[in-house]
């Protein structure tokens, strides 16, 4: 492929696969919650509010996230209107600018074939390439985080680069929190003592101009909440990181090793040609993606409240260092032991299978269930889900593929070549194909019944809410509006106004949706009436 297409057509051949792979079906299937509906619905609260300063949820203050984000899926909201295709578009955007900023960078710093390399391997990995069809905020997040960091490394050569490392830390931490500086701290520091030896890294100038830089861009919206809302946001929100550092947060409590795992099956294949290059010698640059990927695996596997994508900062190093070990085996640097032939085979292999399992389980639910100890996950597979057959395929073309190329002959730089080509776009094939026929069969599993539900009840002169479980989905799918409830209760908190929908003096009919594995504590319920029940969701009304 480099050697049959001019270079100066790579940012385009780039753009134009970032655009084929990231934008199709991204309405294809409703936000998934908690996280895609819970941001999707702070950007619609916007809209609809016209307070673009002040995050809320259920139009109650939600002080877990700054409104960067947010402000992205409200210019998008605007365009496409308040759908899942905006709610996710702003992401799909940045993976095109993702794919292009690391081509540049890699050609910066060794050449545009290297930029290719990385480029492509990045396009075609599961989880990286996933969370750009996505309406979470770490994408955006994470690529602030690598410019800081890139910048921060361009300083020690050109000091003026600092500001600019200063600018993208600032907007991280204007997208998602403080974690973004400490991320960018804890590697700056690490790199410092551990690398450096504690000699100079950067002058008291560099470390004042990022400083300034950093906090007047986190303070475009710090400072002024500040001033409207005083100290309580703040209590509020830094206590709402403690708890994230010291407590498992909804559940999500795991292993040391938990994010580990995530990373080399999710970041497959880059996570097995990466560990090579993480076990060798680095230049200046691989040796600040190491310490980078050392201190997001270590400090994520410390935070008690492990989710997956809290290691995503990962992918970046992980895949510059298996570009690295590409590049040296495309040169005829380095050649491939017997392990990476392994990973890729074996690694492969469990994803290959699973995602056969996923159709082959959702055609035979009646086979499972029986084994089935969940109550509710076996009233889900009730759901009427209509299949083909050829999902089951998608896994199995994939593996296909991926053994020819593994045992194909690479003796040549042609051959290596196309063997990181189809590699990369098999993989992004697979996982077109595959979000656009498995996943809305999935989603139809674990949530289609109650957004049904939410969704019939739009326009109507009611109020929806759940109990017994978190959800935003509600909120988002009925559509609620603002200022629909008595003038007293607009200072309730949202456990409050839960309380007053089952028990308060209501002024017109109230939904209530719950789960089958949570309805005995209120089937007794004086002021509940039992409507349905429909794939493991039950749907209730107040009597009066």
């Amino acid at each position: 492929m480099s050697f049959q297409i001019q270079q100066k057509y790579y940012p385009l051949i780039i753009l134009a696969l970032g655009a084929a792979f990231f934008f199709p079906f991204l309405g294809n299937v409703h936000l998934f919650d908690w996280d895609e509906i819970n941001f999707a619905e702070s950007a619609r609260e916007m809209l609809l509010t016209g307070n673009y300063s002040k995050v809320q949820i259920d139009y109650k203050p939600f002080w877990e996230k700054p409104p960067l984000f947010f402000w992205m899926q409200v210019v998008s909201m605007k365009i496409w209107g308040v759908n899942e295709f905006a709610a996710r578009f702003p992401n799909a955007v940045i993976g095109c600018v993702t794919l292009l900023v690391i081509y540049y960078i890699g050609k910066n710093i060794r050449n545009a074939n290297f930029g290719l390399i990385w480029a492509l391997i990045y396009l075609g990995s599961f989880t990286p390439h996933l969370y750009f069809k996505s309406g979470i905020i770490d994408p955006t997040f994470n690529l602030f985080i690598f410019l800081g960091i890139y910048f921060s490394f361009k300083a020690q050569f050109n000091s003026g680069q600092i500001f600019l490392s200063g600018l993208f830390i600032g907007l991280a931490v204007l997208t998602k929190g403080p974690v973004g500086g400490l991320i960018w701290g804890l590697t700056v520091v690490c790199y410092w003592g551990f690398i450096k030896k504690f000699s100079k890294l950067f002058t008291f100038k560099q470390l004042l101009i990022f400083a300034i830089t950093c906090i007047a861009v986190a303070s475009l919206w710090f400072a002024q909440e500040l001033v409207t809302n005083g100290f309580w946001f703040f209590e509020e929100f830094i206590r709402y990181q403690i708890r994230l550092f010291s407590t498992p947060d909804a559940g999500h409590g795991q292993p040391f090793y938990y994010h580990f795992v995530v990373v080399l099956l999710g970041c497959f294949p880059i996570s097995v040609f990466s560990i090579p290059a993480l076990a060798s010698r680095q230049e200046y640059f691989g040796t600040w993606m190491k310490v980078t990927f050392w201190v997001v695996m270590i400090l994520f596997s410390v935070v008690t409240t492990k989710i997956v994508h809290y290691s995503s900062m990962a992918y970046f190093p992980v895949s510059y260092l298996a570009a690295n070990t590409l590049y040296n085996w495309l040169a005829h640097k380095k050649n491939w032991n017997k392990w990476v032939k392994f990973g890729l085979i074996f690694i492969g292999l469990v994803l290959s299978l699973a995602l056969v399992a996923v159709p082959l389980i959702g055609m035979n639910t009646s086979a499972i269930t029986p084994y089935i100890k969940d109550q509710f996950a076996v009233r889900n597979f009730n759901a009427v889900v209509a299949w083909s057959g050829f999902e089951v395929f998608i896994g199995i073309a994939y593996f296909i593929v991926l053994l020819v190329l593994v045992f194909m002959n690479k003796a040549t730089t042609q051959r290596k070549w196309l063997f990181i080509t189809v590699l990369s776009l098999s993989t992004a094939l697979c996982l077109l194909i595959y979000g656009a026929t498995v996943v809305p069969k999935i989603e139809r599993f674990t949530q289609g019944s109650a957004i049904d539900f939410y969704q019939s009840k739009q326009g109507q002169n009611v109020y929806v809410g759940v109990i017994g479980f978190k959800s935003y989905a509600h909120l988002f799918y009925f559509q609620k509006k603002p200022n629909t409830a008595p003038a007293s209760t607009a200072n309730m908190t949202q456990e409050e106004f839960g309380n007053w929908l089952l028990n308060g003096k209501v002024d017109k009919p109230v939904f209530f949706v719950t789960r089958i594995d949570r309805y005995d504590e209120f089937k007794e319920h004086p002021n509940l009436e039992y409507i349905k029940e429909v794939n493991g969701f039950v749907f209730l009304k107040r009597k009066n």
